[in-house]
């Protein structure tokens, strides 16, 4: 899966992840969670933006990136719409060497939507666009069914795979959409020094 299939997808109309809203999760997190510090957030695979908007009304300096060359438009002009303030680049966060390091990475369900055998690229990447002692929040899908993408991960998978190299801060069953409750698991993550 890379640049033409997510476009394709775009150009097709063939979103079913467009919810039309952030993730309630997320939501959720900045609220109870309201004194946090600001600082940098990065949101790959952040589709249309509405992650990235929602981190943005909540006071933070917000990037968000992409594959698809749709995906970064519509994510532009509806945070332009909005009236708030966010980056959005095209890039591949797998593989592109990040513009910065982050305080914060978001990601809701991008871990789920890669090829299972792209996984340990993915905790590579976190490491290159991660602040040592950042923090790495992550709403991944836990019951979505082996055909994919998605394709389902387990808690067991995410503790084996980040514990190395972050401390595990909290995981939970987050509110999600109508579709999806109880079909997802939230971690909270702190990179180690």
């Amino acid at each position: 899966m890379n640049t033409e299939y997510w476009e394709n997808r775009y150009q097709t109309g063939d979103m079913p992840w467009e919810k039309g809203a952030p993730s309630p999760g997320l939501v959720d997190f900045i609220a109870e969670h309201a004194k946090l510090t600001r600082g940098t957030v990065c949101v790959p695979g952040c589709g249309t933006g509405h992650d990235a908007r929602e981190w943005a009304k909540a006071g933070f300096e917000v990037s968000g990136f992409d594959l698809a060359p749709s995906a970064i438009r519509l994510a532009k002009q509806k945070t332009e719409e909005a009236g708030l303030k966010a980056t959005y680049e095209l890039m591949d966060f797998l593989r592109d060497e990040p513009p910065q390091k982050f305080d914060w990475l978001f990601e809701h369900t991008l871990f789920c939507a890669i090829q299972p055998s792209e996984r340990d690229e993915y905790v590579r990447a976190t490491l290159r666009w991660l602040k040592p002692g950042g923090q790495f929040l992550a709403v991944n899908y836990i019951d979505c069914g082996p055909e994919g993408p998605p394709f389902p991960t387990t808690r067991e998978e995410q503790i084996a795979r980040f514990s190395p190299y972050f401390e595990l801060m909290a995981d939970w069953i987050p509110r999600s959409y109508t579709n999806r409750e109880g079909r997802e698991r939230m971690f909270w993550w702190r990179r180690k020094a």
